[in-house]
């Protein structure tokens, strides 16, 4: 039987990472900016904006199940992006621990993807379902090319 209705508790827990992802990002935004690796900028600023995407491709689901999108952010997120300031600035200026620490934060976006579609199957739409792997496929772009500038800054 093929479900044609959403969870809206799973819906605004992905909503909830991207909103972390964003929150993450700009944090790496500012601390690039103070430590003047401002090459990452502009990559950090796409993974905002493609977070805001995600979120918007999701809000109508939750509105056809009668909720509101969350902006909130999980405890987990807020206490990484405070442990990401603390280690990029007592390191210095070290671009390879600024960027480990958003591959960091890529690795938990996809865990969440993964866990979503992988345990969550009869509570979500095949839309939504659709939605998510074209989404996670993005987001291991973002997790690959992360990784690449993170060895690549070691060099």
């Amino acid at each position: 039987m093929e479900n044609n209705i959403n969870n809206p508790e799973i819906i605004n827990d992905i909503i909830k990472i991207n909103n972390d992802r964003i929150e993450g990002y700009k944090k790496a935004i500012e601390l690039a900016h103070n430590h003047g690796l401002h090459e990452l900028e502009p990559d950090f600023r796409k993974y905002v904006d493609q977070s805001q995407s995600f979120i918007a491709d999701l809000t109508p689901y939750m509105e056809l199940e009668g909720k509101e999108p969350t902006d909130g952010t999980m405890l987990s997120g807020k206490l990484f992006r405070a442990w990401m300031g603390i280690k990029v600035n007592v390191t210095g200026n070290d671009k390879k621990s600024l960027l480990e620490s958003c591959e960091k934060g890529e690795d938990a976006f996809k865990a969440t993807y993964k866990k979503v579609l992988e345990e969550n199957t009869d509570e979500l739409t095949p839309n939504v379902k659709n939605v998510l792997t074209m989404q996670l496929n993005k987001q291991l772009e973002a997790h690959d090319n992360i990784k690449m500038l993170r060895d690549n800054a070691s060099l």
